[in-house]
């Protein structure tokens, strides 16, 4: 019996042992993996803006070149119709009459399909396209595609891309509340340093 109980001592201490070496080395790696990612965003800044083919709600294809001599605003969100997407998108359609006086373009991206667009899109009254990156091919680009085991997302952040297509802001940090403020803000900012 003591015996017994000794080994299941054991057995738990070597249990233990074992998680607080993955939990150690698992912290080790996502602080790794968040260090380049965010040496990766920062290396956006002052590079060309990648090249994309993608549908809007309406089934309408854009492209990054389709822009040029505008401004472009291109906010990343996780998925249609969720309660932060939902207002962030109100407050990017609130401004989209400064938005277009300023000679910017604002577009939505997620991962979500054409038809989730559609529907998330006529619900809001959106008068701007939402990009269908079904497929990931713009988000991954960027690099802030998230994996959540058996989905992926793209994470809340967005570039801003000048009228040469050069990528002037990156925003990693996105309060839906404010955000499409803050980008008109820089926008008018840039604008008067030309």
């Amino acid at each position: 019996m003591k015996m017994m109980r000794t080994i299941t001592i054991l057995k738990m201490s070597v249990l233990s042992l074992s998680l607080a070496i993955g939990v150690s080395h698992l912290a080790h790696a996502e602080k790794n993996v968040f260090s380049t990612s965010s040496t990766d965003q920062k290396q956006w800044v002052g590079q060309t803006a990648p090249d994309f083919r993608l549908q809007d709600q309406n089934g309408k294809w854009h492209q990054l070149k389709d822009f040029q001599g505008k401004w472009l605003v291109l906010y990343f969100y996780p998925k249609d119709d969720s309660p932060g997407c939902t207002q962030e998108a109100n407050r990017f359609k609130a401004l989209a009459p400064q938005f277009t006086q300023s000679n910017a373009v604002v577009m939505g991206v997620s991962l979500d399909d054409v038809a989730s667009h559609k529907k998330f899109s006529e619900k809001l009254g959106l008068p701007f396209p939402i990009l269908a990156d079904s497929d990931h091919q713009l988000a991954e680009k960027f690099g802030i595609v998230r994996n959540l085991g058996l989905i992926k997302i793209a994470k809340r952040e967005s570039f801003l891309i000048d009228p040469k297509g050069t990528v002037v802001y990156h925003y990693s940090s996105v309060d839906t509340q404010n955000h499409a403020d803050e980008v008109l803000k820089d926008v008018k900012r840039l604008q008067q340093k030309k």
